[in-house]
């Protein structure tokens, strides 16, 4: 039989990891998104270092790399989230976190395209004449 190894305190109900104590998981076991993009793993619990790594720190040069950072680190997380409501679809908390980090995203999303331009096909800032998808500078040229 396969184990689990759920921490300490928990236990799965049918649907979710829930904790005997608090029944909340997720406040407490969940790392930031940007945590979660450096280690490649939202939950804490089922993080595993490869050989006692540390995460690299991205250190953004300057504020248009800090945004693509942190539009990256919102990307990952709900990625992350939606596969893991692939296989638990009733937790209420993840939804919520979720559309969290998604509407986050959005309006990082816009913010980001009204002061340097397009960073999506599907972007509004393409609508100007000239094409705006290749203006300059890149975030690693300022």
């Amino acid at each position: 039989m396969y184990n689990y190894n759920y921490p300490p305190n928990f236990y799965f109900d049918g649907n979710n990891l829930r904790n005997y104590q608090n029944n909340n998981y997720h406040n407490d076991n969940l790392f930031n998104p940007y945590e979660g993009l450096i280690r490649g793993n939202l939950f804490k619990n089922i993080y595993d270092p490869y050989k006692n790594q540390k995460p690299y720190t991205i250190k953004p040069m300057n504020n248009q790399a800090k945004m693509l950072t942190d539009i990256d680190s919102l990307d990952f997380a709900i990625i992350d989230l939606n596969l893991y409501l692939d296989i638990y679809p009733d937790d209420k908390y993840a939804i919520d976190l979720f559309n969290k980090y998604r509407n986050e995203q959005n309006e990082l999303l816009h913010t980001y395209q009204n002061e340097y331009g397009p960073i999506l096909l599907n972007s509004d800032a393409l609508n100007n004449i000239p094409w705006a998808w290749d203006n300059k500078p890149w975030p690693w040229e300022n």
